[in-house]
Parts: C-alpha cells; sequence; structure tokens
C-alpha cells in the first residue's frame, strides 16, 4: 500500500526552501552595503583586487559561519574590467582552515579561466535575481561537486559582479537525504535542466539526466526561491 498523501510533495518542496532559504538570505544580507561601498570606490578610481579583498572578507567569513549549512566557500566575484587593476578577480575564501582562494597558486591554468559564462555567474547578472547553480564540478575551486549560490551586486544600474557562496553536494547529500526519507516517498532533487542533485533513489547518482527515464512522466514540483525541482515517486 501506498503511504504517498496529498502533502508530499509540498513538504519535499519545503524543505528545499528552507534549506537554501538561509544561505540566500544570508548573501541578501550583505550585497547592498557591499555594493554601495563598491560603487564608491569605483567612481573615485580605487576599485582594486586588494580593496575588494579587504571590503569582502570579513562578510565571506561570517557566511562561512552560517549556522545549519555547511559552506564550503563564500565571497565575491568581480565584473570583468571592472576593477582598475585586474581583468577579473575572486576575492573568495574556503575550506576549514579558511584560507583566501588564490588562483595562480593553484594552477597555471585556472587563473585564466573566464567565469562570465559560467552558469552560477551569468544567470544573477542577466537576471538581476538570486540563482542556484549545480551540480557540477567546480575545477576553479574545490574540484567537487558543488553548488553555487549566487546574488548579483548592482550600484545605480552597474553591475559590479556577485556575492555568492559554495555547498559541497556531498554535504548536501548528507543533510538532506534522510529529511527526503523521512517522509516515506522517493524524493529526487533536480535543477532546472533535470539534473540529479541528491535523491533518495539508489538508481539515481548526483549528475544523472532524468530525461528519459522513467522520472520524465513524474511531476516536478518547482521550489519556491530557487531553482530546483523535487520529482516525489511512490515506494
Amino acid at each position: 500500500m501506498s503511504t504517498r498523501t496529498p502533502t508530499t510533495p509540498a513538504a519535499a518542496a519545503k524543505i528545499v526552501e528552507e534549506y537554501f532559504g538561509d544561505p540566500i538570505r544570508m548573501l541578501l544580507s550583505w550585497i547592498e552595503p557591499v555594493s554601495h561601498e563598491l560603487a564608491t570606490a569605483l567612481q573615485d578610481g580605487a576599485l582594486t583586487r586588494a580593496k575588494l579583498d579587504s571590503l569582502v572578507e570579513p562578510y565571506a567569513l561570517r557566511t562561512l559561519d552560517l549556522e545549519d549549512v555547511p559552506v564550503y566557500g563564500a565571497g565575491f566575484i568581480a565584473a570583468i574590467d571592472v576593477l582598475s587593476d585586474a581583468h577579473s578577480h575572486l576575492a573568495w575564501w574556503q575550506g576549514a582552515e579558511r584560507r583566501q582562494l588564490v588562483l595562480a597558486s593553484q594552477s597555471v591554468n585556472k587563473e585564466h579561466i573566464d567565469y562570465s559564462e559560467l552558469e552560477w555567474y551569468r544567470v544573477p547578472m542577466s537576471t538581476g535575481e538570486p540563482h542556484v547553480a549545480g551540480p557540477y564540478v567546480d575545477y576553479l575551486c574545490s574540484d567537487e561537486y558543488t553548488i553555487t549560490i549566487a546574488v548579483p551586486a548592482i550600484a545605480d544600474g552597474t553591475h559590479l559582479g556577485v556575492a555568492g557562496l559554495d555547498l559541497l553536494v556531498s554535504e548536501v547529500e548528507r543533510e538532506l537525504t534522510p529529511r527526503f526519507a523521512a517522509l516515506g516517498q522517493q524524493v529526487t532533487l533536480t535543477n532546472g535542466v533535470g539534473r540529479v542533485v541528491v535523491s533518495t533513489d539508489p538508481r539515481c547518482a548526483t549528475g544523472d539526466s532524468v530525461r528519459g527515464s522513467r522520472l520524465a512522466d513524474l511531476p516536478r514540483i518547482s521550489c519556491a526561491g530557487v531553482a530546483l525541482d523535487v520529482i516525489v515517486e511512490d515506494l
């Protein structure tokens, strides 16, 4: 006998909305003051990498301390050519050591990545809204399956960049899977293009596409304020 109730899909969506809501609100809490200070520095011709780093660091470290959500990395990604001394720049801190990411010291290739085409940068910059991107293998920062949440920084019509944070999918899976399982149904969380983020179904792996699978014919329930969907399947 099925244990499904009419509220199960809504309950699954609510879990997702609450889980990702806190990190989105954290970024929104500091994007306005940062945008104002960046705009002031830009007008003065003093918006440099060092200025961006010093301004963002306390906010990034506070974001890393966010309770109940395992934030792996946080910081600010400058808009292309907005800085006076660099074409692009990540003011980013990550890991248990809370160290600043220095791309050039990691690989001779990583500092040349054009992040302007990456989803976590491109979508919030074009829509002006917060965005949840992933799962994807983050070759820029962690080399792990990652979800990035980003919000745009805009002041006086000028796009200054995005504030963001990274969640490792392995940690998201560890936290969300038991909450989904408690609903008594198979729950699969997917991104906007139908790729699996996490699932209680052992047949579904992170990154799998639901297109062409049995899940493709089931309803996908949108999670409010988060560009993610849940699919609920009877056990």
